[in-house]
């Protein structure tokens, strides 16, 4: 191992926020052990090894594959068998439906490596999906491809790997449309060199994008046409979410060094209720119509105010998650419009949560978080 890589082997370790490929290595390494499917060119797993990563199983040898998606397997294999042909693939949802997580861990079972990424905003250029220049070597030598500073689709292309669109609705739409040539033609045109790069087999793009969001630029039908879109939905029950809440809590925890919390996942079950019964409108039993507040209240929301709790367990209570660690941010998740949303949330409380049983403490503590 070269110094640089035992370097770059050091910093993963202590990376907050691992990479796909390095934070599950061992179930990758193993996937591809097992694995005697036929794989499309340059993919390092086979189609149905892919959706297994990601939906997670048990291996021959006994090896678990933890799910890294809960959801529709369907989806999951639209999504994949996409990825084999020559489609882009667009992950659709509101936000917090795990579309980031999804195509991270999609283009590291993949291509082995998930970060050739474009973050879109709404200053995103041009050269960040096509390719810039070293202005010094420009300066100096002229147009040359030492000069050229290539995007991730450029490497993505010329290696045959998986390249990543995050946000793609956030960038603008001159920017959008440089898309519509590389997914269509699977080339790059370098008109200053005369020349062109062509994608080679293996080559691919995953997109997230969103329409609930401000600042949202519709994409248009020329790029539509060119994705293959896959909707991911929001958690179908209040189970399945307090499942993906409740794994992904524990693996930030995990890596934030927090004790796991005694009875935790009673916590989160109220919060999953409080979240999804404001999100749709209705209490769960169904008998009482509430009004919603202003912001999406997504699974990826729920997953942040329960880790913030079990921070506030660890350091400032006595380890357990109770009512009052969680009444903050949850305060914070609900009531965006200060005004509009405070109401909503009082209501709430006071009709709902006050008369529920069992709920005492969860409404004394969030009316303190109020005051």
């Amino acid at each position: 191992m070269t110094v640089s890589e035992t370097t770059t082997a050091a910093v993963g370790a202590e990376a907050l926020r691992p990479h796909a490929e390095d934070a599950f290595a061992d179930e990758l390494k193993a996937l591809a052990a097992a694995d005697d499917r036929p794989r499309p060119a340059r993919w390092r797993l086979s189609p149905w090894a892919v959706a297994t990563y990601l939906l997670g199983g048990a291996l021959p040898d006994g090896t678990v594959i933890s799910p890294k998606y809960v959801g529709p397997r369907r989806l999951v294999e639209v999504a994949v068998s996409t990825l084999a042909t020559d489609r882009a693939l667009l992950l659709l949802g509101v936000p917090g439906t795990a579309k980031t997580w999804v195509s991270e861990h999609l283009a590291a079972a993949v291509s082995g490596d998930s970060t050739l990424l474009v973050q879109g905003t709404a200053g995103t250029p041009e050269e960040a999906v096509r390719y810039g220049w070293n202005y010094a070597q420009l300066l100096a030598h002229g147009p040359s491809r030492d000069a050229l500073v290539p995007s991730p689709l450029m490497r993505a292309m010329s290696e045959g790997m998986t390249a990543r669109i995050e946000e793609l609705t956030r960038m603008p739409a001159d920017v959008q449309d440089s898309l519509i040539t590389i997914l269509s033609e699977k080339t790059l045109p370098l008109p200053e060199l005369g020349q062109e790069v062509q994608a080679v087999r293996g080559f691919n793009v995953i997109a997230t994008a969103n329409d609930r969001d401000r600042g949202v630029n519709e994409l248009s039908s020329a790029l539509r046409r060119r994705f293959n879109t896959v909707v991911l939905p929001l958690p179908a029950t209040p189970e399945a979410e307090v499942e993906i809440v409740s794994r992904r809590v524990e693996q930030v925890g995990r890596a934030l060094d927090l004790p796991p919390a005694p009875d935790g996942l009673a916590e989160i079950r109220r919060v999953v209720t409080v979240f999804r019964e404001l999100r749709d409108g209705v209490t769960t039993d169904g008998r009482t119509r509430i009004k919603s507040p202003s912001g999406t209240l997504s699974t990826a929301e729920a997953i942040s105010v329960v880790t913030n709790g079990l921070a506030l367990a660890a350091h400032f209570g006595d380890g357990v998650l109770r009512a009052g660690d969680v009444a903050a941010g949850l305060l914070g998740a609900v009531v965006r419009d200060p005004a509009a949303d405070r109401v909503v949330w009082q209501e709430y409380l006071e009709t709902v949560v006050r008369e529920r049983d069992g709920w005492k403490d969860f409404y004394r503590a969030c009316r303190e978080a109020s005051a």
